[in-house]
């Protein structure tokens, strides 16, 4: 239970972090770096505990797949859109997630909804609007959606429901920690591109001693440990078990971001990301618990 409180307390803050860093580099930087450090972490794991083995060309051809995706578009999406979002709504926005898990799976899986899960699917929807309006229904209906980061945030909890069902069948046939590895190894490689051809290693000299803190912050504990640790749960208790922990997530950025960042909670939000947990909750109660925002 406490690699499981530590996943998602860690994860909770890992927006905080994010925002933190992002004074000092670009997106890409902080992209690269914390993922640099979580290959190498994810790496002496794997070492360790006798894990490797060397994948086919059509699993490493599907990890590239998932890389692309699940670390490189998905992280560029949220270290981007944090520019503009707040912490606090990003992290109510991404809590929805298993709500686009569900929808993949009733479109492409056949899965059965039912009425509850319809009913938590629409709350969900109802609070993801009020929080990226704060309680303004008017600028909706003028098309004004929260801020451009809130528009890239909320693309990103879609693709990671993406990146989670297309991972079901790697993570049945291979050990998380191994398969992660080379996931985000691949996601790390294609984050280079963008890195070396824009704002490069230059860019790592404007990191401050906190924005320094806020990427290794990132790196060892968000991209590194916390993955180890999840995956340890789930291995270790039923996954419907550890997913209920990650309501605890949002809370946990309310909080830190509160005390670090001096975001305000204002009512709507907070009624917003309860609606959007209950709805979550009324969807999850039959899906288990292996996602994550990433």
């Amino acid at each position: 239970m406490l690699k499981v409180l530590f996943a998602v307390s860690v994860w909770g803050g890992s927006f905080i972090a994010t925002k933190i860093a992002l004074r000092d580099a670009a997106p890409v930087t902080i992209v690269w770096t914390r993922f640099g450090i979580g290959v190498l972490i994810l790496g002496l794991a794997v070492r360790l505990r006798g894990a490797y083995r060397r994948p086919g060309l059509r699993d490493l051809a599907y990890f590239a797949l998932l890389g692309g995706l699940g670390i490189t578009f998905h992280q560029w999406l949220q270290s981007t859109g944090l520019i503009t979002a707040q912490a606090t709504t990003t992290a109510w926005i991404v809590a929805s997630t298993p709500v686009f898990m569900a929808l993949l799976g009733w479109l492409f899986l056949r899965e059965s909804l039912g009425p509850v899960r319809l009913g938590g699917i629409l709350l969900a929807a109802v609070g993801v609007l009020l929080v990226v309006s704060r309680g303004d229904w008017r600028a909706l209906s003028l098309g004004r959606f929260g801020t451009p980061g809130d528009l890239l945030i909320l693309i990103s909890a879609p693709n990671w429901a993406i990146f989670s069902t297309l991972s079901r069948d790697g993570l049945r046939r291979y050990p998380a920690a191994l398969m992660m590895f080379f996931v985000m190894g691949f996601g790390w490689l294609f984050s280079s591109a963008f890195f070396l051809s824009g704002p490069g290693f230059a860019d790592l000299s404007h990191l401050t001693v906190d924005g320094w803190a806020a990427v290794l912050f990132l790196g060892i504990a968000c991209s590194g440990l916390a993955y180890i640790f999840w995956y340890d749960a789930l291995q270790a208790m039923p996954s419907a078990q550890v997913g209920v922990f990650l309501y605890l997530e949002p809370l946990v950025t309310v909080a830190v971001a509160g005390l670090m960042l001096g975001e305000v909670l204002t009512p709507a939000t907070l009624i917003g990301g309860m609606i959007i947990l209950l709805g979550v909750w009324l969807v999850n109660r039959q899906m288990n618990g292996m996602g994550r925002k990433g």
